[in-house]
């Protein structure tokens, strides 16, 4: 199986695309990256694909975490194990609420690039190319800064596997032992006052440990984790360039990360990014919004998955906390009635932000939680299994969103508002999120 050429893709008029000033740049920088050792194994995807596959069939659960927008600046240790950290303390508790296994895969080593609204904007009467994230141009808001750079692609290339080694360190090297995380949990409920409110099942999850421990149960599983990254494939020079062809069976595979999605400005059926995707052989995903019928849904399954392969195809859905009762209900019974495998997974970040009085970006934490209730609700309802979330986050005490246990307010994100797009629950958010989706899943 091949793949259309550069040239085809944007003959197709693909959305959310750099202008590039120099096109020898260009050239010269996606012919460094067709020669570059792949970021991951066509076998590790497929490994993926087949536990997506038990997602789909309501056998696992699948937990999608990391920031908005990744930065170069932001490749250091601490960062790293900082989000890593916070995910798997996430991963326990659900794993443990919803006696299946969790799926985990990072907003990591490669979530560089971002969609925006415009392609401009506009400060004290000075107009500048938008920021689209470090894989196309700096943040710095200076004439010299926003003009994209297509060597930014080769440096979220070096960046995405120093990541991607830290990770690898971390997951076998004796971070993820699961006593530890639970360690850190206790902590978390022990020491904050949000954290007491959930004490009781912390406390199951200690009991269940000391009976594994007692009985002389030590699996490898205890000691090290699986973990997979992912990205949206939005840039296509990136993409196209690091896609490979798999030595043992022919087909093509993006090796730039096991997982990659389409998001919602680019998954029109005719567009270039719809049309890549629908050749490499990794999982993927599409984000779904309001404004997609259940028509689109099957058309884009039919693109992307004609042979109905599971695990292949994840639907991650961002309504927002109003609209999810009302919008998902028609798209899941009409693509369950097809017969269509497919894992639904609740993205509650994008369709939930909103500009606070201080200008700040920001989302609500009750917002955020009442569209996982609502997709929960809306699941069975209809027998359907509620497959996981997609949550921007940090494990850092950022204050980007408002509300939560720590019951920040908007006065408060000027303190510590660190993401150059947009706003991540915090390390306390997003443990108080697993907690509350421990509940749900319980229920489920």
């Amino acid at each position: 199986m091949s793949i259309p050429d550069l040239a085809t893709l944007h003959a197709l008029g693909p959305a959310q695309q750099p202008t590039y000033p120099d096109r020898g740049a260009v050239d010269a920088a996606v012919a460094r990256l067709r020669t570059v050792p792949p970021l991951v194994f066509a076998g590790e995807c497929d490994e993926l694909k087949n536990k997506i596959a038990a997602v789909a069939r309501g056998e696992s659960f699948l937990l999608q975490g990391g920031d908005c927008a990744e930065t170069f600046a932001g490749v250091t240790a601490d960062n790293v194990r900082n989000k890593l950290r916070v995910l798997l303390q996430m991963a326990v508790v659900l794993t443990y609420a919803a006696s299946v296994p969790v799926v985990k895969l990072g907003r990591i080593a490669g979530q560089y690039a971002k969609p925006r609204s415009s392609d401009l904007e506009t400060r004290d009467g000075v107009t500048l190319p938008a920021y689209r994230g470090d894989a196309v141009n700096g943040f710095d808001f200076t004439r010299e800064s926003r003009v994209p750079d297509p060597q930014r692609l080769v440096d979220v290339y070096n960046s995405s596997a120093a990541t991607l080694n830290l990770v690898r360190a971390f997951v076998t090297g004796g971070y993820a032992d699961l006593r530890q995380v639970h360690a850190w949990n206790t902590d978390f409920v022990r020491e904050s006052p949000v954290g007491q409110r959930y004490e009781q099942l912390a406390a199951e999850i200690e009991r269940a440990l000391t009976f594994m421990q007692a009985i002389g149960a030590d699996p490898d599983e205890f000691h090290r984790v699986d973990f997979h990254s992912s990205h949206e494939a939005l840039v296509l020079e990136y993409e196209h360039s690091m896609t490979r062809i798999d030595s043992r069976t022919s087909t093509p595979y993006d090796v730039s990360a096991h997982f990659v999605w389409i998001g919602e400005r680019t998954r029109q059926l005719g567009n270039a990014h719809v049309e890549l995707l629908s050749h490499i052989r990794n999982p993927i995903g599409v984000k779904l919004g309001p404004t997609t019928t259940a028509d689109d849904a099957l058309a884009l399954a039919a693109k992307l998955n004609p042979l109905n392969e599971p695990g292949r195809l994840t639907f991650i859905t961002r309504f927002g906390a109003g609209r999810i009762r009302d919008g998902l209900p028609q798209l899941v019974e009409k693509v369950a009635a097809s017969g269509i495998d497919v894992a639904w997974v609740c993205d509650p970040m994008h369709g939930n932000t909103f500009e606070a009085s201080s200008g700040y970006k920001t989302r609500r934490f009750d917002d955020v939680i009442e569209e996982v209730q609502g997709f929960f609700d809306v699941h069975r309802s209809l027998g359907t299994w509620p497959g996981g979330v997609h949550v921007e986050l940090t494990g850092d005490d950022v204050t980007e969103c408002v509300g939560g246990g720590e019951e920040l307010l908007e006065i408060d994100l000027g303190n510590r508002y660190e993401s150059v797009c947009d706003p991540r629950l915090n390390r306390v958010q997003s443990l108080e999120l697993a907690f509350l989706v421990a509940e749900m899943l319980r229920k489920a």
